[in-house]
């Protein structure tokens, strides 16, 4: 595995319709995540290990991007990921320069391409799948993509990049987190272990809410955004071990798989 990766992060060819909908949204939320890590590059915040994950999200998102047009169910799934395999290559073509501004102002555009396709993907498989547990593992890993997306608008805003939109964006998905975090919180299909790290996420969500608030100037910048760079991992982390508790419970024998109620 490369460096820089979650340990929960899986390669290798897609299981099953859960697993499929788990890196399906994980590709949402390398989407945000190169990009963060990109301007966190750039912006000399934590540079070695943003660059590691810069390198190592690129490479996970390569991985994933094949094993689900391999997986593919259906010809609209397929169709879906032929469109975001366009736009990775003009994606991954500036990601893989060395970070300037310029650069920074396309990628704004591209990583919102690049969500918007996979999230698309992601909500076809779900709908695949046709279970509440589907539907959970979707909201779960919609989670991480979240938590990059909000770090990521923090770092545009550091380099100069911000617009009435972006703003709006931001708070929208603030929004979202709180509300889904509370979906979540009041599934029946949840585990102790998962009432524990949705516990835990929201603990580390009080802490990466408060890092975001701290956008000041001068000397703080780099301590504030390298506050924010830091706490977004972290949650990420947890809501990434949480979408694989959620995702291994359509295999487990008289609990999610066996009988799984429709949506």
């Amino acid at each position: 595995m490369a460096a820089g990766l979650l340990p929960g992060f899986s390669w290798g060819a897609v299981s099953d319709i859960q697993d499929a909908i788990n890196k399906a949204g994980r590709m949402r939320m390398l989407s945000q995540r190169m990009a963060k890590a990109y301007c966190q590059s750039g912006l000399g915040i934590v540079p070695e290990k943003s660059r590691k994950i810069l390198d190592a999200s690129m490479q996970l998102y390569r991985e994933h991007l094949a094993e689900l047009k391999t997986y593919a169910p259906t010809p609209d799934v397929r169709s879906t990921y032929e469109e975001l395999e366009k736009v990775w290559r003009q994606y991954e073509q500036v990601l893989s320069g060395n970070p300037h501004l310029a650069n920074a102002k396309k990628i704004a555009g591209l990583s919102e391409e690049a969500l918007s396709l996979a999230h698309l993907a992601t909500t076809q498989l779900e709908l695949q799948a046709g279970t509440s547990v589907g539907r959970l593992i979707n909201i779960a890993g919609r989670q991480r993509m979240l938590s990059q997306r909000l770090a990521k608008f923090y770092m545009f805003r550091q380099w100069g990049i911000s617009s009435p939109e972006m703003t709006q964006q931001a708070q929208l998905a603030q929004r979202e987190f709180i509300s889904a975090m509370q979906a979540l919180s009041r599934a029946p299909e949840n585990t102790d272990k998962i009432k524990s790290e949705l516990e835990l996420a929201k603990t580390q969500w009080l802490f990466f809410e408060q890092a975001l608030l701290q956008q000041g100037g001068g000397s703080q910048d780099i301590a504030f955004a390298t506050d924010v760079a830091t706490t977004s991992e972290r949650i990420l982390e947890v809501m990434d071990r949480t979408t694989g508790l959620y995702s291994k419970l359509a295999a487990a024998p008289e609990t999610g798989g066996n009988k799984l109620r429709r949506r």
